[in-house]
C-alpha cells in the first residue's frame, strides 16, 4: 500500500540533508545488525564486547569495561517465576542521568481513560489513512484511533497508526503505560533498542517491551502501520490446550536482537509517555548505550508467515480464536485484555458449510485492520491500511458480496492466498477518539455494504 494523497497529508520525498545522512552512517555504528537469538521468553546472555557480562553475579563492585549495572523489570519482583520478567543491563551510562521532564503536545496521540467521546454501538470502518505532509519521525507521527481500560489501572489497550518519513536522530522514546505491538503496513523500519536492533517489513511484528527506550527510522522513504498499546498483562503465547503441542505460533521463531551499543553524546531528547501524557527531558547522551544483556524482558519480532494456521477439516468456520498469535490475559480466566488475532493464507475445505465467518454478535470488542490481500468476508471497501470497529454485542459479518460467494460458490478445496489480515479483541467496549470520528477518511455510510443482504425465506420450501 502506498501513501495516498488529499487535502490533508501528502508523501514528502525530499532526499535526507547533511545531518541525517551522517547519522544513517553512524548510528550504533556496529556489524552485528539484523543478528538475533530464537525463542520467545528464554533467558539470554549477549554481549557486544567479550566478557562484558559479569560471571557469577549480576551486580559485581565493579563490572567489566567500567560499566554499570542496571536492572529492568518488566513484572512485580513477587510474580510467580513461570511470569516473572527482567533483564539485567550492563550499560556505558546508567538510565537516570537525563534533565527534567517538562510536558510535551503530543497531538493525535491519546490514552485511556478515553472518555472524550461516547461509546457507540454503531460499526464503523474507516479507508487507509495518509502519511504526514511535514518530515515527520515516528513519536510526531501516532495517531490514535480507539482505545479502552485505564493506563492508571494496568488494564485495556489502544489501537494507534504510525507514520514516520524522518529518523529519529536526535531523539529517543520510551513508554511508561504500556508495551507497544508493532504491524507494519507499508514500508520497513529500524527499531533501535537499549537490547539491540530489530528491522520489520510488513508480514512481521515486533514487540518493545514497557519501558524500553529506542528509535524507529524508516529504511526507505516512508514507513506506516497499526500499533497497539497494551497497558494490562504482557503479551504471551495462548494455551494450546487440545490443539497439542504443536500449533499456532512456535516459540522458536520469535527472535531476540544479541546486544549493540552505541556510545554518543550530543544534545539529545528523551520522550516518554507516562500516565497518557507525553513528557521530554534534555540528555546529553544516547541511552542505546548497553554493551551486554542477560535476562527474559526484552524486544522481539516475528515472521506471521510462520504462524501454523490450524482450520476445520469437516464442517463450521471455527471461532477466531484459533488463530491467536499472542494474548495478554486479564483477572478472569479465559477472557483476554486483549488478543492478537491473524487471517492469513490458508486452505478451506469445509464440506456442506458456509465458509466466509458467520454473522455474530460476541461478548468481545473487536478492532480490526488489513496488511495486504483482500479479506474473504469483505468485498470493496475494506483495503490494506484501512480498519474496523465492531463493538460488543453489535452484529456483523460478511457483506453482501461475501454472502453471495459463500453460498453459490461449489465447495471445492480452495487455496485462500495472498492475504493477511488481523484482529485487536479485547474485553472491554472501545471508544473511537474525536479524530476517528471526524476524519473524511471515516466511511459514512459503512452499513450500506450489508442492505443487499434480502430475505430468502420461503415457508412452503425446506
Amino acid at each position: 500500500m502506498g501513501c495516498q494523497r488529499d487535502n490533508l497529508y501528502f508523501l514528502n520525498t525530499s532526499k535526507s540533508d547533511d545531518k541525517i545522512e551522517k547519522w544513517f552512517n553512524n548510528v550504533l555504528n556496529m556489524s552485528v545488525e539484523f543478528k538475533y537469538q530464537s525463542g520467545l521468553g528464554n533467558c539470554f546472555d549477549t554481549e557486544a564486547l567479550t566478557d562484558a557480562l559479569p560471571r557469577g553475579q549480576n551486580s559485581p563492585q565493579k563490572p567489566p569495561y567500567g560499566l554499570y549495572a542496571e536492572q529492568l523489570s518488566g513484572s512485580s519482583f513477587t510474580a510467580p517465576r513461570h511470569e516473572n520478567q527482567k533483564t539485567w543491563l550492563y550499560r556505558i551510562r546508567p538510565s537516570v542521568l537525563h534533565e527534567a521532564f517538562e510536558p510535551l503536545k503530543h497531538g493525535l496521540l491519546k490514552s485511556g481513560p478515553f472518555e472524550e467521546e461516547n461509546p457507540s454501538p454503531n460499526q464503523m470502518r474507516w479507508d487507509p489513512m495518509i502519511c504526514p505532509t511535514e518530515p515527520t519521525d515516528f513519536i510526531d507521527g501516532l495517531i490514535t484511533i480507539a482505545g479502552n481500560g485505564n493506563v492508571s489501572q494496568n488494564s485495556g489497550c489502544a489501537a494507534h497508526l504510525y507514520f514516520t518519513n524522518k529518523p529519529m536522530t536526535d531523539r529517543f522514546f520510551y513508554n511508561a503505560d504500556g508495551e507497544l505491538l508493532f504491524i507494519p503496513s507499508f514500508g520497513e523500519v529500524k527499531i533501535n533498542t537499549e537490547c539491540g536492533i530489530l528491522s520489520i517489513k510488513p508480514g512481521d511484528i515486533a514487540v518493545i517491551p514497557r519501558g524500553m527506550r529506542f528509535q524507529v527510522s524508516p529504511l526507505g522513504v516512508s514507513a506506516q502501520g497499526y500499533l497497539c498499546e497494551n497497558y494490562g498483562a504482557n503479551f504471551r503465547l495462548p494455551s494450546l490446550g487440545a490443539i497439542g503441542a504443536n500449533g499456532l505460533a512456535n516459540p522458536r521463531h520469535f527472535l531476540t536482537p544479541i546486544a549493540a551499543y552505541e556510545d554518543r553524546t550530543g544534545n539529545f531528547k528523551l520522550v516518554t509517555k507516562f500516565q497518557g501524557i507525553l513528557w521530554e527531558a534534555k540528555i546529553a547522551h544516547s541511552p542505546l548505550d548497553v554493551v551486554a544483556w542477560s535476562g527474559n524482558y526484552a524486544p522481539y519480532k516475528y515472521d506471521l508467515s510462520l504462524f501454523n494456521t490450524i482450520n476445520t477439516v469437516s464442517f463450521d468456520h471455527p471461532d477466531p480464536s484459533i488463530f491467536t498469535v499472542l494474548t495478554s490475559p486479564s483477572f478472569v480466566p479465559g477472557i483476554a485484555n486483549v488478543d492478537f488475532v491473524i487471517f492469513p493464507s490458508r486452505w478451506m475445505v469445509a464440506e456442506n458449510t458456509f465458509r466466509p465467518p458467520y454473522y455474530h454478535r460476541n461478548y468481545m470488542s473487536e478492532f480490526m485492520g488489513l496488511i495486504f490481500g483482500k479479506y474473504e468476508a469483505k468485498g470493496e471497501g475494506f483495503n490494506p491500511g484501512g480498519m474496523s470497529i465492531h463493538n460488543m454485542m453489535s452484529g456483523h459479518g460478511p457483506d453482501t458480496e461475501a454472502f453471495k460467494m459463500g453460498t453459490e460458490s461449489p465447495l471445492t478445496p480452495q487455496y485462500l492466498g495472498q492475504t493477511l489480515a488481523f484482529m485487536f479483541e479485547t474485553n472491554q467496549v472501545l471508544r473511537p477518539t474525536p479524530f476517528a470520528l471526524s476524519t473524511p477518511r471515516r466511511q459514512k455510510d459503512y452499513l450500506g455494504s450489508w442492505r443487499g443482504l434480502t430475505s430468502h425465506f420461503d415457508s412452503k420450501k425446506r
